[in-house]
């Protein structure tokens, strides 16, 4: 059983930051929390290049994330949170300890 972790990262629309932190809190985290996410480390970019927000979660299988990436709760949670962010990407690599890209 290899453990895997959920990489996600987007840019939050220009002039949407206090809606989005919003959402985020209210409806996003316990969102993920209701498929079976938790989210282990969260970043906010101040300077460079990289997306505005970077986020990711554990899980236990890749199995598990398969099944929760293709979820159609996963996917109505995708389509309410474009209203807040544009460039949405993720992906699921195996997980190794410290900070992944």
């Amino acid at each position: 059983m290899t453990a895997v972790k959920l990489i996600m990262s987007w840019d939050i629309r220009p002039g949407r930051e206090e809606d989005y932190f919003e959402f985020h809190i209210r409806r996003f985290v316990p969102a993920l929390e209701g498929l079976g996410l938790s989210l282990s480390e969260a970043w906010l970019t101040v300077y460079g290049e990289q997306p505005r927000m970077m986020a990711e979660a554990k899980m236990s299988t890749l199995a598990k994330a398969q099944r929760i990436i293709q979820s159609t709760e996963w996917e109505d949670l995708g389509f309410q949170l474009q209203d807040f962010v544009e460039n949405f990407h993720f992906k699921v690599i195996p997980a190794q300890g410290g900070f992944q890209l």
